[in-house]
């Protein structure tokens, strides 16, 4: 019995931890492009055909926006 005296406090400010790390990770905008990153390590930087796909992505976006 005297666990849950521990636990439930632990619990909470675990809680609290978890709701303050997704609140920071929303305002500095580490969901807005979930693609990217998957893509990124599949083409060479230098290549000019991936320069222009970005740079149509990007425009895309901003098209959207």
């Amino acid at each position: 019995m005297t666990v849950i005296y521990t636990l439930i406090p632990l619990s909470i400010i675990l809680l609290i931890f978890a709701i303050w790390a997704f609140r920071w990770a929303v305002k500095t905008k580490q969901f807005d492009d979930l693609d990217r990153s998957g893509r990124d390590f599949l083409f060479d930087d230098d290549d000019e055909l991936h320069r222009r796909a970005i740079e149509k992505d990007r425009g895309r976006k901003r098209d959207d926006a």
